[in-house]
């Protein structure tokens, strides 16, 4: 078999799963979920089969959800998901007009839904004043602050340093002068971070060189998408343009260039593979476990609360909650201002190189990560993505059809 031809058979089993010399596995669908579930388990301090049943009633909720959503479109302020003390929905409404509890149903599991009122702005108009107000909000921090909309709150929520608040006067102050400023409730929070795109440096591993410097760099392959005719693989557009795939056995394989689009709420690029194949990804650390796509979950139908998980090549494969929606980082990471698109996620792991990796829960596609924001020390406060919903036409993500899921698998 000659390089090529090897390194070629390479590439693919990354797609397919499978690999000449190092073992592993294709999970099926109650595989992947019970792995997840083992996290949740850890982080909530609950049973793995709760942590099961929880996980499968995030993902079937969803039909369901959505259409409460769409009931109330006009009042509604934010959806979430509660862990503590229990598993249930939250849906914040305008007004004070009551809402009946009611439930939803997933395989054995009923989840509660609860009404809350008295939510100031309804998600459509704080979503206005944050798109239209970036500008001013930023003018009068001084600063390059990120913000975001918090479902559990119906706030629009403006983070900055302690010492950059200070000098505008304080957190009450600026709360006040704000909210008075975007007509919605805002809320000051104070904390010393610094936003950052992923990359370039760490699904698989992409190597490249930086013409200008010399340094090679690394990113992280995201999901398989295609335009009808071609077969490609996603990955940061703030990446190098001129990448390898880089196989468990180091051997590499040049991806062809096909475009990247990194403007305002865009933050992917694109490579075509040299075949047809399976779309699957790394959903672990070791790059032992594959998974296959058999969803995709749009940005509308994310919840704050949301269990998800990404797979870094710098940090390996973690989950947490969803923390804020419609999040506008700060600095011009977008080339300029970030539009207020992008979803952020509690860490809990983040680092350069993980830029262009797969977001998911189960066999179910979020989004590819984009950048993170950093402590002080270095530590990742969360991590945030852009949804696939995004993708660029004519690509669309490739799944194939899902196996059924039978509850307590």
């Amino acid at each position: 078999m000659s390089l090529f031809r090897s390194r070629l058979f390479w590439f693919i089993a990354l797609l397919v799963g499978t690999s000449p010399a190092i073992a592993q596995t294709t999970q099926t669908s109650a595989e992947a979920l019970a792995q997840d579930a083992a996290e949740y388990a850890r982080a909530y301090g609950v049973p793995a089969p709760e942590a099961m049943r929880r996980l499968i009633a995030q993902q079937d909720s969803v039909p369901a959800i959505d259409a409460i959503a769409d009931r109330y479109r006009d009042r509604l302020a934010g959806i979430s998901v509660q862990h503590r003390p229990d598993y249930r929905f939250i849906v914040y409404l305008t007004g004070e007009s009551p809402v009946a509890p009611t439930s939803v149903v997933t395989g054995s599991m009923r989840v509660p839904v609860q009404f809350r009122t008295g939510a100031k702005a309804s998600r459509e108009r704080v979503l206005w004043a944050l798109t239209h107000h970036q500008p001013a909000i930023r003018a009068a921090l001084s600063g390059t602050p990120s913000m975001g909309i918090d479902p559990r709150t119906g706030e629009l929520v403006v983070i900055a340093a302690q010492s950059v608040v200070d000098r505008a006067g304080g957190a009450a102050t600026l709360d006040t002068r704000l909210t008075q400023l975007t007509g919605v409730p805002v809320r000051i929070r104070m904390l010393d971070l610094v936003d950052r795109n992923l990359g370039p440096q760490g699904g698989g591993r992409l190597d490249g060189t930086d013409p200008a410097s010399g340094r090679r760099y690394r990113c992280t392959s995201g999901f398989l998408v295609g335009d009808g005719t071609r077969t490609a693989i996603t990955t940061a557009a703030h990446c190098l343009d001129d990448l390898a795939y880089i196989d468990p056995a180091r051997q590499a394989t040049p991806l062809g260039f096909v475009g990247q689009w990194g403007w305002g709420y865009h933050d992917v690029q694109i490579h075509a593979v040299p075949t047809a194949a399976r779309p699957t990804f790394f959903a672990d650390t070791a790059r032992t476990l594959t998974r296959p796509v058999e969803a995709q979950r749009s940005k509308m139908s994310t919840r704050a609360g949301d269990f998800i998980c990404h797979r870094g090549e710098s940090t390996g494969y973690s989950c947490a909650e969803v923390t804020l929606l419609d999040f506008a980082p700060a600095g011009q990471l977008c080339g300029g201002y970030c539009l207020p698109t992008w979803v952020a996620v509690a860490g809990p792991t983040c680092k350069l190189g993980d830029s262009g990796g797969p977001v998911f829960s189960g066999t179910t596609a979020f989004g590819i990560v984009k950048g993170a924001t950093f402590r002080p020390d270095g530590s990742c406060a969360f991590y945030f993505y852009m949804s696939l919903d995004y993708l660029p036409t004519p690509w669309r993500l490739l799944t194939e059809a899902p196996a059924v899921l039978v509850q307590g698998q």
